[in-house]
This record gives structure tokens, C-alpha cells and sequence, in this order.
């Protein structure tokens, strides 16, 4: 069986892109050095049970939910580094069609307009290939997410208490969301709109 090729998304110098087996030794590095910094914007599973699992084992786990269109996960290379992450997790498909952006970049790279392109690439990414609705989650305290949402254009919709578990509590967050059919906004208005899944001008699922 052949396998289709995972796409690479590219704006100028930013490249989207699932993990290698090639990367693990920058991706691991990466970690190493974001771990504290991540740690209060990160959600975790209460009493710390997270599985750990092998480096190649992971990356098998993402290409599969790649191809199965049940979460697309990105690494962020710029001028050929690995210094982020953006996703699209939780992809609910049949009446809904909808799924959940998460991101987050190197502290050495944050504030030079990266993740917004980035977003902006994958959430385009997401409704080309059929999902109708985008949400993003962000805790009040993020003030350099806000501006991610902001810059994008995504409107507010409201407030989850005590939504997700990060850094040892529950933390309340403001949910944004986009539809493929809603007017562009922000730095997503420069994207022509999004042709329906069924449309002859729609591309082919992947």
C-alpha cells in the first residue's frame, strides 16, 4: 500500500510540516529548553499520568491521525529550525465538522509575527480540506495569545470555567472560533474565501 505524502505548508520563511524521525534530536532539545516556560500554558492530565511513549513511536501516532483526519499536528520550521508547534486537535467530523487550534513557539522566536502566519496557514489548511468551524482556547493571563486570536480575526464566543488542567489546577479560558463561511477577518481576510468541501474548486481530501 502506498502511502499519501503529508503536506508542507509554506509562507516565505515559515514551513508547516508533520515531525520527522530526522528531528528528534532538535525536537527533544526544544523541549528541554521551553519546558519551564510552557509549563503554565500547558495543558497536562491531573495526577501527572500522562504516557510516555518512544520519540518514534509518537511521531507514528501523528502521521496516523494525520491520514485519518482525526487531529493535524505541525511542527513550525523557520529558515529550516524546528521552534514551535501548531495544531488542529479533537476533529469532530459528521453534523459538526469542527476542531480545536492549539500552538505555542520558542520564547527565542515569540513576538516576530510567527504564529499568526503559522495559524493562519493551518486553519486554512483545515477548511480546504471540509472542517466548518475553528475554535481556540486561550486563559485569560495569555496576553501574547490574545493578540494571536486578535491579529486572526477570530470573534470571541464566551468563557469555559475551569476548562482545562494546567500547571496543577483547573484554568478558566475565553474560547475564539471562525466558520469557513464567516467574512474574514484580521490577517485572515488576506486568505480568499474557502471553496465547500463539494465544490469543483475544492481540493481533493487528502
Amino acid at each position: 500500500m502506498v502511502r499519501s505524502r503529508l503536506p508542507v505548508l509554506t509562507d516565505g520563511e515559515i514551513q508547516l510540516r508533520a515531525l520527522r524521525r530526522s528531528d528528534e534530536a532538535a525536537w527533544l532539545a526544544l523541549r528541554r529548553s521551553t519546558r519551564d516556560w510552557l509549563r503554565q500554558w500547558e495543558a497536562t492530565t491531573p495526577g501527572g499520568s500522562d504516557a510516555t511513549v518512544s520519540y518514534a513511536a509518537w511521531v507514528r501516532s501523528e502521521r496516523k491521525a494525520w491520514r485519518r483526519r482525526e487531529a493535524l499536528a505541525a511542527a513550525i520550521v523557520v529558515d529550516g529550525a524546528v521552534v514551535g508547534r501548531v495544531t488542529v486537535g479533537g476533529i469532530r467530523w459528521g453534523a459538526e465538522r469542527g476542531g480545536s487550534i492549539g500552538y505555542w513557539i520558542s520564547p527565542e522566536y515569540a513576538g516576530r509575527g510567527i504564529v499568526p502566519r503559522a495559524v493562519r496557514l493551518l486553519a486554512d489548511y483545515s477548511f480546504s480540506r471540509g472542517l466548518h468551524r475553528l475554535e481556540i482556547a486561550v486563559r485569560p493571563e495569555n496576553v501574547a495569545s490574545l493578540r494571536v486570536v486578535e491579529k486572526l480575526g477570530f470573534r470571541e464566543e464566551g468563557a469555559r470555567a475551569r476548562y482545562l488542567f494546567i500547571d496543577g489546577d483547573w484554568r478558566d479560558h475565553r474560547v475564539f472560533a471562525l466558520t469557513v463561511d464567516e467574512p474574514r477577518r484580521g490577517i485572515m481576510a488576506g486568505l480568499p474565501p474557502t471553496p465547500p468541501p463539494n465544490s469543483p474548486d475544492a481540493p481533493p481530501p487528502p
